[in-house]
């Protein structure tokens, strides 16, 4: 699998994916929108660090990185220009990572996932079977699993209603995923991602907001008081197992050769010890800001790994002692604080 299509390319998970597939000598064609649901300059900056001339930016325009790579602006809903990427690079394999995020922003503007999330994912499975792939690997997301009551999560197990719009769109990919692997036998794998964090991460989630918050010595915002658990996993953990994935598809082996895996460091970890541990490595103290649940937020995320160790040996390993100092020292050298 030489020449794969990556979208969300200038995103925090695909930004680290790019790199990493470059390096191993992959032909990457990274696709981004490059939208203004966070700082766009961040995104800039990620194309940048992967070798990218910013100048050059243009929708629709494919561009060469100075490593083996190339990238393109577009809309995965712009179906017409998807498609005729597709017909264009006849890719061995499709990483899509792209997607609109955020449970929260998802409560006020639902129709922007329903275009990106659910039409956009449409233009990719539609590509994949006009253009038959070796391997269609997408993000799915822990918040599939909503409040469950069965811990840790486990892949096998019926799905609860879901908490929020942005986890109604990724159960959703996830049926279309199958139904076109069974009708059109495309190779499919999605991956449950769990409260991804480290370097180059998202400014709405939890550790870029907390250690902003903490290095200006302001208040942090800390739903249900402190009650909730996260099963917080770094992205060099994410990103070995999407290339791990992608590069051996087990899918193949099944009736309908489609795959759901959980990828997640398999112990959660209470908010306010996560606060803890981001304190020690700034060296501050955090001002916390007690607030009530939010809609659409879960209490409780745990991943069951069993089935990604035992199909590829693999599971999640950094401790979250070294993924937050690298994050802490990622923030201060990027923003100069």
């Amino acid at each position: 699998m030489n020449k794969i299509l990556l979208t969300g390319a200038a995103g925090f998970i695909g930004h680290h994916v790019f790199r990493r597939l470059t390096a191993l000598g992959c032909d990457v064609i990274g696709l981004d929108n490059l939208n203004n649901y966070y700082d766009v300059n961040l995104k800039i900056a990620r194309l940048k660090e992967a070798g990218f001339d910013p100048e050059k930016i243009a929708y629709g325009r494919l561009i060469q990185s100075s490593d083996k790579g190339s990238f393109i602006q577009l809309n995965l809903e712009d179906s017409a220009a998807v498609v005729r990427l597709f017909h264009r690079e006849k890719f061995d394999a499709v990483c899509h990572l792209g997607a609109q995020a955020g449970v929260r922003f998802s409560v006020e503007n639902p129709a922007v996932y329903i275009q990106s999330n659910i039409n956009g994912f449409f233009n990719i499975l539609e590509g994949c079977r006009e253009n038959p792939v070796e391997h269609l690997v997408f993000a799915s997301s822990s918040s599939v699993y909503g409040n469950s009551a069965k811990i840790p999560f486990n892949e096998d197990e019926p799905l609860p209603a879901a908490m929020s719009l942005y986890a109604v769109t990724k159960q959703e990919n996830e049926a279309m995923a199958q139904c076109y692997s069974k009708l059109y036998k495309i190779p499919a794998t999605g991956l449950r991602f769990f409260t991804v964090y480290g370097p180059w991460g998202r400014p709405d989630m939890a550790l870029f907001k907390f250690t902003k918050a903490i290095l200006k010595d302001q208040p942090i915002p800390v739903y249900n008081h402190g009650d909730m658990q996260r099963d917080f996993t770094c992205v060099d953990d994410i990103a070995e197992g999407v290339i791990r994935v992608l590069r051996e598809p087990k899918c193949t082996k099944d009736p309908i050769p489609c795959r759901i895996y959980n990828i997640g460091n398999g112990h959660p970890v209470g908010l306010i010890d996560f606060i803890h541990e981001i304190e020690k490595q700034t060296g501050r103290t955090a001002k916390l800001d007690l607030l009530p649940l939010q809609a659409g937020d879960v209490y409780r995320t745990w991943a069951d790994t069993a089935k990604l160790k035992r199909d590829y040996g693999f599971a999640p390993s950094v401790p979250l002692s070294d993924g937050v100092r690298a994050f802490v020292n990622w923030y201060r050298s990027f923003y100069g604080v």
